[in-house]
Order: structure tokens, then C-alpha cells, then sequence
């Protein structure tokens, strides 16, 4: 077998195991961007859902993250990571396709479009926590960037294309039936995975002697607390997500609608370039990080992503200018979450040790997820009091922020994966940083 420095001078798309996974993600991300306009709009066109009810249907999508802490300590005691990626995929594609059957036997209801919701968001959650072990076990060190970097555009290109393939496919099939494609797209993950070998180390041990399942959570948590590095990256990512979540996609419509007199029509084309600046900051973050230094390019990423929201905010003028205005914000903030997201979550699969990696994820995921909704509440709070342009200020302002968090860590002085380990942790819990 070669070693892991042999294996980074090969090319990812020569990697045959990773371009089975990738190719998995890939098509079940397009499956994704089906099913966010597929649900809603079975619920109001099949239900007759008020906005209130279909509101709910991503509230419970999201709420599996908060019981994201148990699920990763649960992980890190399981041997087979990829038998856990699979039954996430499998779980989610039976419970889809739950919906197309009782659509056309006269039996949906909204209660099953809630399960739907919340079943499927827990195996996502099952799926994100089981992610980062295997992830390392399937990529070379000196490639975690790179095969971000092709993850990353493959999410980002399921936003650009996505929604026209999911509205074509509703158009044809109906909402129901077109659940059904992406279900195939979770099967279609679940079998590529399932041919992914990795070699992976035992579990650790489950005797009676093994520390509780709160014990591990309180662990993972705990270790994300004091990890010089994990700590800063997650107060960065919990602090841009709070205020992005203030200027919610919901409140960029209504103020792009409302303030700056735009139709839907050209909404949807800013909306569209935002996700083209995405792919792009997908497709160049590692040549930026290679020229400038990971830990710089997760600086950048964290400024850029939440900064640009004040373009649109100060927007005025002429039509032309306004929806220049939108636009520019939108694609500069697509690359900047690239950018951040690509290098991060790259630094991240470097510091964390294995044994480790599920129950941090979870710990992680609780926290950065499960405050979301925060920001989304205070952000129509602040619109209401403030003002749409004011909140959308207010956002712009305190995402960029979270710079305040990188400055004082290691963060920014990290150049590449490959010539540092920053904050290592061995297996006595003792530390290790150097060059």
C-alpha cells in the first residue's frame, strides 16, 4: 500500500474510491435541492398547509442537530463508519419514498410530511457525524483541501442547476412522485459508498468499564471547549451563523421585494449568481489557500461571507444598479462561505484525533446548527423593530465579526495541513504543537 505522502501526489480524480464517494454525494446533493421544493410544495398545494405549518417542516429538519452530541459519542464507539453512512442513506431514501406511495393511494397527511421532516433530518445528522472518521480514512492528509474543494463545488453546483431540474421534474411528475427521484438518489449513494473500501480501526471499547454515553458527549464537548484551535473555529462559525441566519434568505427576499422594488424574476437571477459564486469559491479555495496560507483564507472566508450583505442593505439608485446591488452581495458572499467552509472544515479533519471524531463532530454540529434558528428569530425581531435595511446592517456587521474570535488563535498563522499539527492530541490527552 502506498503511503499517505505517495497517495497526495496522485490525483484525486485518479482515486477510484474517491470518486465513487464523491460521486455519491454528488448526485444525492441534486436529490436535495429536489426535495427542498418537492415537500413544501406537496404541503400547500396537495394539504392546503398555512405558512405557519410549512414553516415547521424545516424547523423539524433542523432539530435533529440538537441531539447531534449524542449521536457522534454514540459514533465514535462503532466500528464501521461506512455501515453508518449507508443506513443513513438507505433510512432516508425508504422514508421518501413513503410519500409517493401514500400520495397515490389517497393516504399523505401533513403528520406523515412532519416524520418525513424529522426522520430525514436524523439521518442526515446520522450521516454528518459518521462523515469525518471515514473522511480521513478515504483522503490523504495533504489532500483534505482539494477533496473539500470538490465536494464543496458539487454542493454548490446542485444550487446553481438544482431548483430548475426539481421545478422541471415537478412540472412533469408532480410534487409526490418527483420525492421518488430523490430517493433513487440516496440508493444510488447508499451502493457507490458501499463499493468505498477503507481501512477502519476498531472501535473503541464497549465493556462495562467503557465511560457512559453522557460521559462521551460531555467529553466531545469538553475537548472542542479547550482545543486552541476547534475553539475558535467553532465561536467563528457559530457567530457568522447567527447573523447570516438574521438576514435569513426569507428576509433577503422580502427586502429586495419590498425596499429596493425588485420582481421575483430578478430575485431569482441574484439568487443565481450568489450560488455561481459559491461553485467558483468551491472550485479556487485551494489555490488561494496555497498562495496565501489555510489559516488566511479561513480569515478572508469569515469577513467576506457576511460583509456583503451590507451592499444589498445600502442598495438605492436606479433599477439596474439595485439588482447589480443584490446580485454583487450574493456572489460575493457565495465565494466567501466557500472560501471559510472548504478550509475550515479541511483544518478541522487535521487537529481532530481520531477516537475522537464523531462525538466532536456532534458537539460541533449541536452548537453551530442548533443556533440557527436563534438568528433567524432575532432577525425578525430586529426587522420589526429597526427596520429590514437596519437588521440587514446589523448582520452584515456582526457576522463580520467573528473575525474577533480567528485573531488571537493559531488559526491564522497555519500555512498548510501538510507542514503542521496544530493542537494534536495523543492518546494520553497531552498536547502537541509544532512545525
Amino acid at each position: 500500500m502506498s503511503s499517505p505522502e505517495q497517495a497526495a501526489a496522485i490525483s484525486l480524480w485518479r482515486d477510484r474510491r474517491f470518486c465513487r464517494f464523491w460521486a455519491g454525494q454528488s448526485v444525492s446533493q441534486f436529490g436535495d435541492r429536489i426535495t427542498e421544493l418537492a415537500l413544501p410544495l406537496i404541503a400547500v398545494s396537495a394539504l392546503n398547509a398555512s405558512a405557519n405549518q410549512v414553516a415547521w417542516l424545516t424547523a423539524l429538519i433542523w432539530t435533529p442537530n440538537l441531539l447531534a452530541i449524542f449521536l457522534g459519542a454514540w459514533g465514535d464507539h462503532q466500528a464501521h463508519k461506512r455501515r453508518l453512512l449507508i443506513l443513513a442513506d438507505l433510512v432516508r431514501a425508504a422514508v421518501l419514498l413513503s410519500v409517493p406511495v401514500a400520495y397515490l393511494s389517497g393516504a399523505v397527511t401533513l403528520g406523515q410530511l412532519y416524520a418525513v421532516a424529522l426522520l430525514t433530518g436524523a439521518a442526515g445528522v446520522l450521516f454528518n457525524t459518521a462523515y469525518p472518521p471515514f473522511f480521513v480514512r478515504l483522503v490523504p492528509r495533504a489532500s483534505y483541501v482539494d477533496a473539500n474543494s470538490k465536494l464543496s463545488a458539487s454542493r454548490s453546483a446542485s444550487y446553481v442547476a438544482g431548483p430548475a431540474i426539481g421545478g422541471a421534474l415537478v412540472q412533469a411528475l408532480t410534487a409526490p412522485v418527483t420525492l421518488a427521484v430523490d430517493a433513487l438518489t440516496f440508493l444510488a449513494s447508499a451502493v457507490l459508498i458501499s463499493r468505498v473500501s477503507v481501512n477502519e480501526p476498531p472501535a473503541a471499547s464497549g465493556s462495562t468499564t467503557a465511560p457512559s454515553l453522557l460521559r462521551r458527549a460531555r467529553t466531545g464537548l469538553s475537548f472542542v471547549i479547550r482545543h486552541p484551535v476547534l475553539r475558535a473555529a467553532l465561536g467563528c462559525a457559530a457567530t457568522v451563523n447567527v447573523f447570516t441566519f438574521v438576514a435569513s434568505s426569507g428576509l433577503i427576499v422580502l427586502f429586495a421585494n419590498r425596499s429596493l422594488g425588485l420582481s421575483a424574476g430578478v430575485i431569482g437571477i441574484a439568487f443565481g449568481i450568489g450560488a455561481t459564486g459559491a461553485l467558483l469559491g468551491a472550485v479556487f479555495a485551494p489555490k488561494i489557500s496555497r498562495r496565501f496560507g489555510v489559516g488566511r483564507s479561513i480569515v478572508v472566508g469569515a469577513v467576506l461571507f457576511p460583509a456583503p450583505i451590507a451592499i444589498a442593505a445600502t442598495a438605492d439608485g436606479p433599477l439596474w444598479l439595485r439588482a447589480g446591488a443584490l446580485s454583487a452581495a450574493e456572489f460575493l458572499s457565495g465565494f466567501g462561505v466557500m472560501l471559510f467552509d472548504v478550509n475550515l472544515n479541511s483544518l478541522q479533519a487535521a487537529v481532530i484525533p481520531d477516537g475522537m471524531r464523531s462525538r466532536v463532530a456532534g458537539a460541533y454540529s449541536t452548537i453551530n446548527y442548533g443556533i440557527r434558528p436563534v438568528g433567524a428569530i432575532v432577525g425578525g425581531l430586529l426587522a420589526t423593530l429597526l427596520g429590514l435595511r437596519a437588521a440587514l446592517l446589523i448582520a452584515a456587521v456582526g457576522g463580520a465579526l467573528s473575525l474577533l474570535w480567528l485573531l488571537p488563535s493559531p488559526i491564522p498563522r497555519i500555512r498548510s495541513l501538510t507542514q503542521t499539527r496544530v493542537a494534536d492530541t495523543t492518546r494520553d490527552g497531552t498536547r502537541t504543537i509544532g512545525q
